[in-house]
């Protein structure tokens, strides 16, 4: 397995991620779209959720693809995002046929970024506007760190961030991660620079640090941020040709990147959710033995895309909690 040539999602070919950010509101939205309507699919393992569209994702729905996908802050106010999406996407003629109609299939998944200092007092929900410039700056290259739905990100002891990460696997395929790191748990082991996911980075690309010396033990963990202010969303995407239920398999079996990389992940105050994504450009040669490797690659391309969105996190004025940069004297 090896680093595709971005090192992001996007060394999955035809996918495209844009970010919108407003430094005021102190919040942002990441959209992943494609060339053609792609297959997708959803698993929630943390308890506190929000999510738009979701249920039609399930294999048994009628909608067989999706048009984009929305990843967003601002809560339950950061569904938005995904109506601003769609009536971009239906001004392009995008979207699932119903007679004379064009309806976008937009699903998507907000974190909680209200309490992050941000100016939070608007008149109109301003994600919707965020949703069609995310939209609009789609391309192959886009910035990690602090961007886009992980633009006012926290953790539960550094500023979050947004994280992508890819791996070329034997096979041929591709597999990328996309995600908002917001989460109740920490990246990093105890109070050192180190990260939970240092047995799966490639290269030094959160700073080739290692493991950590010493690890905790089971002792109960005390997050800095307060309960009910967390959140990690994430995508994973894949150049295979899969099923709804394949690429279900896939984003669950992508949960095991996170729990490697955040400590501790999944709470009941958490709203974790992984997207999977298969544009269908590769068929499987041996359905068995690629969806192992395709699941196993998802986990480990999540956990690095984690480690990345907080080694890559940058200082803004008024930060509530200090970046990995300026915590650890900078990158190496």
């Amino acid at each position: 397995m090896k680093a595709g040539a971005r090192n992001l999602i996007t060394d999955v070919a035809g996918l495209r991620v844009g970010n919108a950010e407003d430094l005021r509101l102190r919040s942002g939205v990441t959209v992943l779209s494609a060339d053609r309507p792609f297959t997708a699919a959803v698993h929630v393992m943390g308890g506190a959720p929000g999510t738009r569209e979701t249920d039609l994702l399930a294999p048994d729905k009628l909608v067989e693809g999706v048009d984009a996908l929305v990843l967003s802050g601002g809560s339950a106010f950061g569904l938005d995002a995904a109506s601003g999406v769609a009536g971009a996407l239906r001004a392009q003629g995008r979207g699932f046929r119903v007679g004379d109609h064009c309806v976008p299939i937009v699903p998507g998944a907000i974190l909680f970024d209200l309490m992050n200092g941000g100016d939070k007092g608007w008149e109109a929900n301003p994600y919707g506007a965020l949703g069609r410039k995310a939209l609009e700056a789609s391309g192959e290259a886009f910035e990690i760190g602090s961007a886009g739905a992980g633009y006012g990100a926290m953790t539960g002891t550094l500023k979050g961030g947004l994280g992508s990460a890819s791996a070329v696997l034997e096979n041929g395929m591709t597999v990328g991660a996309l995600v908002a790191v917001n989460a109740l748990g920490s990246a990093t082991v105890g109070d050192g620079a180190e990260f939970w996911a240092a047995p799966w980075e490639i290269g030094d690309e959160f700073g080739g640090l290692g493991a950590a010396q010493v690890y905790p033990g089971a002792e109960e963990p005390k997050p800095m941020k307060r309960m009910g202010e967390a959140t990690t969303i994430a995508i994973v995407a894949t150049d295979a040709a899969l099923t709804k239920a394949q690429a279900l398999r896939m984003a669950t079996a992508a949960h095991d990147g996170m729990a490697r990389a955040l400590v501790p992940s999944h709470t009941p105050l958490d709203g974790d959710l992984v997207f999977a994504a298969a544009t269908g450009a590769r068929a499987l040669t041996d359905p068995v033995a690629d969806s192992f490797a395709l699941c196993h690659a998802a986990a480990c391309c999540l956990a690095r895309a984690i480690a990345r969105a907080v080694y890559a996190a940058t200082p803004l004025p008024g930060d509530r909690q200090p970046c990995w940069s300026s915590r650890f004297g900078g990158r190496s």
